[in-house]
């Protein structure tokens, strides 16, 4: 029987796909980093907080979105999940490199540094990140990869919050994860890592006693993420030795504020509204942050497409919308993460708009 002819434009789809392929250039970087092949290392970091957010600033987003046909033709190519699986091996090869860079003990202070801020970001672009994208997939394989990336980044608990926390509670003052106005990221990084931990514990505990069983007993999903992750840091001790398990702490370290800085512009300010009932309404597209800004779309698997991905949680990245009512930033997210430590420019920038959201919404109010 012969082949059905291939619709209009899939070639050109095929190259969507691709293109996602440009974020292997941070792999790359990190690999000749702790090969000693890089002209620095320290151009990762530069990379991702130089270049790229100097890019944004420079072109524009694009508001533009796929046909309903070329959306079921991009949910049916393999090689946009096949992206996200390679970064599974691809995460640990990098860090069996640098942690074996680190174990020579010859680097100076400043490389060293340099080093810890490279894997620091491949725990938190693709560690964290791609295990976001993967951990709300239904297949439980699909999830146990991003489990697996998480690992390496030290934030297991990251699957539990988020997924049956963060998402029903985002914009409530009861969310840890979203940032209340006035909130400097400094206090918001102290405030979310510690209660969204604390969080995933509440959360396991109420699901094992929903289901009959022992809330901390050996069913508790938070048990078995800190075992595994004090299991992979004695690894990385007795194998490795102190000074790389020290690295590698401060590797994970970076890491997880990049999650979390990525978490204070996401929902910075936006509050959703009370029901009569008392309760809260549907998260809708205006409790999120967004950006339309190409190099950062891509480099983070469409994830400044944001409030697409609360609207449903399980659509896949290659299909996020650009929505008309969403907030924009006015740069990408890598550039307004940078901004962000300068509490007095990031309101300067961000609260105007805020204002006129609120203003203009019947469904926002400010965070206070």
């Amino acid at each position: 029987m012969p082949a059905m002819a291939a619709p209009a434009g899939r070639p050109l789809l095929r190259l969507r796909a691709l293109r996602y392929a440009i974020t292997f250039i941070v792999p790359l970087g990190a690999w000749a980093t702790f090969t000693d092949r890089a002209i620095s290392p320290w151009v990762v970091p530069a990379f991702s907080f130089g270049l790229v957010p100097l890019l944004e600033l420079l072109l524009r987003g694009k508001h533009t979105n796929l046909s309903e046909d070329q959306e079921r033709e991009v949910l049916k190519d393999p090689l946009f999940d096949a992206l996200l699986y390679l970064f599974v091996p691809l995460q640990y090869f990098l860090l069996a490199l640098f942690l074996l860079r680190v174990q020579r003990g010859d680097l100076p202070s400043f490389d060293l540094t340099g080093h810890i801020f490279t894997m620091g970001i491949l725990c938190g672009v693709y560690g964290i990140n791609v295990a976001h994208e993967l951990g709300h997939r239904s297949k439980r394989w699909e999830r146990d990869l991003a489990r697996a990336l998480l690992l390496s980044s030290l934030y297991m608990h990251f699957i539990i919050e988020h997924n049956r926390g963060h998402h029903r509670r985002v914009a409530t003052p009861d969310d840890p994860a979203s940032a209340r106005f006035g909130e400097s990221v400094y206090a918001f990084w102290l405030r979310s890592m510690v209660f969204s931990w604390r969080s995933a514990w509440h959360i396991e505990a109420e699901r094992l006693k929903k289901a009959g069983r022992k809330p901390f007993g050996a069913g508790n999903e938070m048990t078995h993420a800190m075992l595994w992750q004090i299991g992979l840091c004695v690894v990385v001790g007795t194998v490795f030795g102190w000074s790389a398990l020290f690295a590698f702490l401060g590797a994970a370290f970076i890491g997880i504020l990049l999650l979390e800085t990525v978490n204070y512009i996401e929902h910075y300010g936006l509050r959703r509204l009370k029901t009569a009932g008392g309760g809260y309404g549907r998260v809708q597209h205006i409790h999120s942050w967004n950006s339309d800004h190409l190099v950062g779309r891509i480099l983070l698997f469409e994830l400044t497409r944001h409030s697409d991905h609360h609207w449903k949680a399980s659509k896949k990245y290659q299909v996020l919308q650009s929505l008309d009512d969403a907030p924009q930033l006015p740069t990408g997210y890598p550039g307004m993460m940078l901004v962000s430590l300068v509490p007095p420019l990031f309101f300067a920038i961000v609260h105007p708009r805020l204002q006129q959201l609120v203003t203009a919404n019947s469904e926002l109010e400010l965070a206070l």
